[in-house]
């Protein structure tokens, strides 16, 4: 015969179950730490102590850092749109695909260090976003050549760029230091002969966090206007 427990006994406290390990996670807890901690703290052994096992248990999913980087990128990647090829619009629409690049690369803190140091990432967001910038390029009149490396030009910018903002914006770059090295620079420019660096003395206003986004869309009006002019004499 069973009967109910006194009511001064409290029932066992049972753990919640651990969601089980899976790639998406490990990729999850990689760009939370990624984020929290800075690029240097995502390690096998700290995403699994994130995930409450062994470094061990990760590489049935993921065989190594250099694949976890991928997987992080590819993951950022993901959140861009892709646009569907219009002959009418493709300048724009380049535009908008290189935008949208930088826009998830740096509202994720360290990423865009990893887009750097990834030489030629092979995921499913990252062909994606290749094949849609030859498409784009290609139905601005460019050959396939002429798109592949006007499109590898163009990657290379937005993940330069993007390096550049995130590191001001997430704290990568110590702004005592800049500000130090700011102050510095400006003192040995202005104590060099006007007469030799006319321009080089002028430019310094037109470096600034509020000058970015104007460089961004005159680099990218310029190099446009270029490819269209390459591809009219095709």
């Amino acid at each position: 015969m069973t009967v109910p427990p006194p009511p001064w006994r409290s029932a066992p406290r049972r753990r919640a179950a651990k969601p089980a390990l899976s790639q998406a996670s490990i990729v999850k807890a990689a760009l939370v730490i990624l984020a929290d901690e800075g690029f240097d703290a995502v390690t096998m052994r700290r995403i699994a102590q994130a995930l409450e096992t062994g470094p061990a248990s990760l590489y049935a999913h993921v065989s190594n850092k250099d694949e976890l980087a991928e997987l992080m990128l590819d993951a950022v990647l993901a959140d861009a749109p892709v646009p569907e090829p219009d002959p009418e619009h493709w300048d724009e629409q380049v535009r908008e695909l290189i935008r949208g690049q930088i826009r998830v690369l740096v509202a994720h803190p360290g990423i865009a260090r990893i887009a750097w140091d990834v030489a030629v990432p092979v995921t499913p967001s990252s062909l994606r976003h290749g094949e849609a910038m030859l498409a784009l390029l290609r139905a601005g009149g460019l050959t396939l050549k002429q798109a592949t490396f006007a499109g590898d030009a163009l990657a290379l910018y937005a993940k330069a760029y993007a390096y550049e903002a995130s590191s001001w914006t997430w704290g990568e770059i110590d702004q005592a230091e800049v500000t130090e090295r700011g102050e510095q620079m400006v003192a040995y420019m202005r104590s060099l002969p006007a007469e030799s660096f006319p321009n080089m003395l002028q430019i310094g206003e037109f470096f600034s966090a509020e000058t970015a986004t104007e460089r961004l869309e005159f680099a990218l009006d310029t190099y446009i206007a270029g490819l269209k002019v390459i591809a009219a004499g095709n």
